[in-house]
């Protein structure tokens, strides 16, 4: 199927992803783990909610953790540019029929929620409170130094309906996988609206679901750090895959499950995209390259596991995918 053609005047202005809320069973394990040993910074701490963000983040939180009965991904955070653009995407979404409300959040004020046409709920804002720049303060350093939050990856039914919706509101396709058949079908598919390789991608699976969030480390060394803390702190066993490199992307990659099972991708040495002409990179679903270029391949709960949504039911993809897998 062809790509979708880059619209440069979306219908309202989405900067970046920005933050995701979940929910989880043990407030307390869960910040042993996010705080003490993945290194992002708790702002605010309450009874049932812990706002946490990186390094380099001015924005109050990129990470909500609420208490609950069950591990979800309750919503999946992306700033606008203006109030302006806020009333124009409520209108975008109610044009579209798609749910669509504005409600009060804490530290974001005036939000939006609503749901893509693949059922992933929706935050977005315009203003959040903005928070001291702890970039330059090292000596708080803990971790692998996680400095911004930078993208989703999401199982996905129709990866093509998915891609179509998200470039309609100007994301851009940097890299994607196609099929092998007569008419080639779009596996997946890394959009971005930031001007890096993405804030949202698409994988072929039972969706929708969260398979993963990531965030963005100075460098390769600070991958590699994070397996010795987490191999000394207790959280050996959180390690799911890597390190090792995609690829696609070009991402030195970890990818790590917190004590409710959510995955968390900590990765460096990917590009900037912020060219117009950029052209998207294609991959074919026979190499294997794409997923590892090197490193130990992928478990089966990489492609199988994800985190649910409040109240959406997951379903199995429209077309199946045979991908070649690295050995």
């Amino acid at each position: 199927m062809p790509l979708p053609k880059h619209i440069f005047a979306p219908p309202f202005n989405i900067v970046r992803c920005s933050h995701a809320v979940l929910r989880v069973r043990d407030l307390e394990a869960s910040r042993r783990f996010y705080e003490g040993a993945i290194g992002l910074h708790v702002e605010d701490a309450g009874k049932d909610a812990l706002y946490l963000r990186g390094m380099e983040e001015r924005n109050h939180h990129s990470l909500v953790l609420k208490r609950g009965t069950e591990p979800l991904a309750e919503r999946l955070g992306y700033k606008v540019a203006s109030e302006e653009d806020l009333d124009r995407a409520l209108a975008f979404f109610k044009q579209r029929q798609l749910p669509a409300e504005l409600v009060e959040v804490p530290w974001q004020g005036r939000t939006l929620h609503a749901a893509d046409t693949e059922g992933n709920p929706l935050e977005l804002y315009a203003s959040m409170h903005q928070a001291e720049r702890i970039l330059q303060h090292y000596g708080r350093y803990t971790g692998c130094h996680p400095q911004r939050i930078d993208h989703f990856n999401l199982f996905a039914r129709n990866v093509q309906s998915s891609v179509e919706f998200y470039a309609s509101l100007g994301f851009r396709i940097t890299e994607y996988t196609e099929s092998e058949e007569a008419e080639p079908r779009i596996a997946a598919a890394w959009m971005h609206r930031k001007g890096t390789v993405h804030d949202v991608a698409f994988t072929s699976g039972c969706g929708p679901r969260l398979h993963h969030f990531a965030y963005w480390v100075p460098g390769v060394l600070n991958v590699v750090h994070l397996c010795d803390v987490l191999a000394t702190t207790g959280w050996l066993a959180s390690m799911e895959r890597g390190p090792g490199r995609h690829g696609l992307a070009n991402a030195f990659f970890l990818y790590v499950r917190d004590p409710d099972g959510h995955r968390i991708e900590l990765y460096a040495s990917d590009y900037l995209t912020v060219d117009p002409d950029f052209a998207p990179i294609r991959w074919s679903l026979r190499d294997p390259r794409r997923q590892s270029l090197w490193g130990t391949p992928a478990p089966k709960s990489w492609f199988e596991e994800g985190t649910s949504f409040p109240g959406t039911p997951v379903e199995a993809p429209v077309h199946q995918f045979n991908p070649v897998m690295a050995d």
